[in-house]
């Protein structure tokens, strides 16, 4: 462990010395490609220096131990070693964490979409109830939200919203929110007050760059017609609302919630083009095959990932067994407790499959 933090860090000074070269400062590629790879293994070279400075704190400690002291200074040497010790330990276990294999799709935006499945209208609201939810807590990260298209409820749902989550770490923080969301509660229109399960499916996809999809515009059908609002009401008259086909996988995007069809157009290119770098990346990994279909399920009330029960106000993760009862507070966007013990989860995951290697 300790040659490749080296190997890390003599690379991140050998970047730094790139990003002080005239030459690479003046290439706005190479510039931009040095500082993502420097800013890519910072938080792991600050862990390894404070490691090392700890370490020396430690041994000059440790040999101080071994001069004739008095009993109190003895005693606050003791105490320091104890403390360095334990930060020594968490510098440690920091670093295997850092030096697992990183996804690299981490770092990019996210396209989000959310279906109404199982429990038709009280399936719908609570698909809206998820898109609020996520959409809170965007706000809460400082990151930006765009919705793409959605396909809306006269009683104010959704039967599927598509829409794109703008920010740094965006992928790393909601990847594992995909799959199949179920809810427990009395519907407003269940007069003997009986409690309905319904379900919701998420998918979490990395928004593609354009050299990361070989995308032929050529193989792609373009349909306009007019964009249409809640209760199907005519949002405008003029055809700015736009469908994408691509013809050779048949997957069909469309998108209406700008007034402009080249904006339209624009936001539905980038679901499309997410859409084929998934499927790319699922022919390309055989370990991750069928990713889109794992993620979602069919929606069933079988299938679930985590249950949102409203006369409990409990929500459960069945997949790490985490139970939190403060269900207002997350449908509100305050997810940061349930992202963080999964990503704590799937990294004790992977150090165990590292080692067992």
């Amino acid at each position: 462990m300790f040659g490749r933090l080296q190997e890390i860090e003599n690379r991140y000074n050998k970047l730094s010395e790139f990003l002080m070269d005239p030459t690479i400062i003046s290439d706005p590629n190479k510039l931009r490609e040095y500082s993502k790879e420097q800013s890519n293994i910072e938080d792991t070279v600050n862990a390894y220096r404070e490691y090392k400075t700890v370490l020396s704190e430690y041994k000059d400690a440790k040999s101080m131990l071994e001069e004739k002291l008095d009993q109190e200074m003895r005693e606050m040497v003791k105490m320091e070693l104890d403390e360095l010790e334990a930060r020594k330990e968490e510098l440690e276990a920091q670093m295997k964490i850092l030096l697992l294999p990183k996804d690299p799709n981490d770092d990019k935006n996210v396209i989000v979409e959310i279906r109404g499945a199982a429990g038709g209208d009280e399936a719908a609201l609570f698909a809206g109830d998820l898109y609020r939810m996520y959409t809170r807590y965007a706000e809460r990260q400082g990151w930006k939200t765009e919705l793409i298209d959605g396909n809306f409820t006269g009683i104010g749902g959704f039967k599927e919203v598509v829409f794109m989550i703008n920010g740094k770490g965006a992928y790393s923080k909601l990847k594992y929110e995909s799959g199949a969301h179920r809810v427990q509660r009395i519907p407003s229109t269940e007069s003997g007050g009986r409690i309905h399960t319904s379900t919701a499916t998420v998918a979490v996809l990395p928004e593609a760059e354009e050299v990361e999809v070989d995308l032929n515009p050529n193989d792609v059908r373009v349909d306009v017609f007019c964009s249409s609002g809640p209760g199907g009401q005519s949002v405008n008259t003029t055809q700015s609302a736009v469908r994408l086909t691509h013809v050779p996988t048949g997957l069909v995007v469309s998108c209406q919630d700008e007034k402009s069809q080249n904006k339209n157009k624009e936001k539905a290119m980038k679901v499309l083009r997410a859409r084929l770098y998934e499927k790319q990346l699922e022919e390309e990994q055989a370990k991750y095959a069928d990713v889109r279909k794992n993620q979602v399920g069919t929606g069933d009330r079988s299938e679930r990932i985590r249950t949102y029960n409203f006369p409990q106000s409990r929500v459960t993760d069945h997949r790490i067994g985490l139970t939190l009862h403060k269900l207002d507070y997350i449908l509100d966007g305050d997810l940061e407790d349930v992202i963080s013990a999964l990503h704590v989860h799937y990294q004790a995951e992977l150090l165990k499959n590292q080692n067992a290697e």
